[in-house]
């Protein structure tokens, strides 16, 4: 029997809402969904002088939510893709907040960059599709409130909450510490692999930025005092026979593993 769910560690891989964008960009227009998302594409391009062609949190939805279920003791419990197999925002949205607002309702987030991406994307989709969040939205020191325990930031925590920017964000963190980071997905190939059909691809990505959050979430609690280095080591081989032994996404499993290598700190 698993221990009760201290923390929910999560990710979010989503898509540009081409009905949405073209209803409210290019009303009326003769334009078809895929035409609305690359025309606002060229417009953020133009707009960011070709830094970027991110659309905004609020024109997007989630094609994938994974959570990863995390024991008092910090080790993983269970991995959970949403409504694995058939992807759909509305389950996935209803899915999440049942877990935040019941199931897990102590729990603690963990993420990275969850404020400014992720937690705004789930509120907006409850939004979309009624689905009750009340403690989340009304406890003051709750998984909404900033410099709390009850959402853990780690984009925040490692940048001193903006005083600088994680130049190269958890790929960077990942790798710092022997982690895979990024390997053969990386975000900005999401949509493609989505109008391709490549969901399961997609989901195995968001299972590996879930784990790296996980494991970066344990380094930054040997930072605080609360486990040793050998805690750690031992939680991580916890997390790595759990993966061998008893994750049901075995494809996304075993190709995390095969991009862990022995890793010593450098200089």
């Amino acid at each position: 029997m698993s221990k009760e769910n201290k923390y929910i560690v999560f990710d979010i891989e989503s898509v540009p809402d081409g009905k949405l964008i073209k209803d409210v960009k290019y009303p009326g227009e003769d334009i078809s969904e895929d035409e609305a998302i690359s025309r606002l594409q060229d417009e953020i391009m133009d707009k960011t002088a070709g830094k970027s062609n991110f659309i905004p949190v609020t024109m997007q939805y989630p094609v994938s939510v994974v959570v990863a279920l995390i024991a008092e003791d910090l080790t993983i419990n269970e991995i959970k893709s949403l409504d694995y197999g058939n992807f759909r925002a509305s389950e996935i949205s209803r899915s999440f907040w049942f877990r935040v607002e019941v199931l897990d309702k102590k729990a603690s987030l963990v993420t990275f960059n969850g404020r400014g991406f992720d937690v705004p994307l789930m509120e907006l989709m409850a939004y979309r599709y009624g689905h009750e969040m009340k403690r989340h939205l009304t406890d003051k020191f709750g998984t909404r409130f900033r410099f709390g325990t009850r959402h853990i930031d780690l984009q925040d925590f490692i940048g001193n909450y903006n005083a600088i920017g994680v130049f190269g964000g958890l790929n960077m963190l990942a790798k710092t510490i022997g982690l895979p980071g990024k390997t053969d997905t990386a975000g900005d190939q999401v949509y493609d692999l989505y109008r391709e059909g490549k969901i399961e691809q997609i989901n195995d990505y968001c299972i590996h930025d879930v784990l790296d959050t996980y494991l970066v979430f344990l380094r930054t609690r040997v930072m605080l005092g609360d486990i040793t280095l050998d805690d750690e080591k031992r939680i991580r081989e916890n997390c790595f026979t759990y993966l061998k032994e008893n994750c049901e996404y075995k494809n996304a499993a075993e190709s995390y593993l095969s991009h862990i290598k022995d890793f010593e700190p450098w200089p």
